[in-house]
């Protein structure tokens, strides 16, 4: 994919050997609210468990963005099986600044697909995106520190651990120590063979 200024859409679906990464459409809200709606799955993200309302009303506003048009924005997409069509989670890739050309990688999967590799086979598609799509430097993943799994999905892509902050951040009604991990485009194209686009 050629780097792009503004107003990048990628070309949808990206493909990976086991997954489909595409836009989010009206038809995901019964999926999605399975996982959305429990509280473990939950759990580190910047929201409640949603009812079946809220993950429609998100979807018709956020969650369908499918292009980036400026720094600030970002992308969230549906991660689903390739041969079985099934939705297995989502993923969002946020262009924080195009003078830094620094990202951001989010994640969240329905707990019944956990420890296939399913989240580390989509950020890496992210990445691809990041990198190659975006043209981005850096790309960081903000971590709760007691999401080890999550961790454990940065770590095996190349991401370094930049800081833990030491109840950091109020968050769901506690103080919650926050890891920042990070990866740059060189290290991205060093441990993936990938030449500079």
């Amino acid at each position: 994919m050629a780097k792009a200024e503004r107003g990048l859409a990628p070309a949808y679906p990206i493909r990976t050997e086991r997954l489909l990464l595409r836009p989010i459409a009206p038809g995901d809200a019964p999926a999605m609210h399975v996982y959305k709606s429990d509280p473990d799955a939950v759990r580190c993200v910047p929201y409640a468990p949603l009812s079946l309302a809220e993950v429609e009303e998100r979807i018709d506003t956020t969650w369908s963005r499918t292009r980036f048009d400026e720094p600030g924005g970002g992308i969230c997409l549906a991660v689903e099986d390739r041969e079985t069509g099934t939705l297995l989670g989502d993923v969002v890739l946020f262009w924080h600044s195009e003078r830094d050309r620094a990202g951001e990688v989010g994640y969240i999967f329905d707990p019944a697909f956990a420890g296939r590799g399913y989240a580390t086979e989509a950020v890496g598609a992210l990445l691809e995106l990041g990198f190659d799509g975006l043209g981005l430097h850096r790309i960081a993943a903000r971590i709760d520190d007691r999401n080890t799994s999550s961790a454990g999905v940065v770590e095996r892509l190349g991401f370094r651990r930049e800081a833990r902050l030491v109840e950091s951040e109020w968050f769901k009604d506690e103080w919650t120590t926050m890891l920042v991990y990070a990866l740059l485009e060189d290290e991205w194209r060093g441990r993936t063979g990938a030449a500079s686009a």
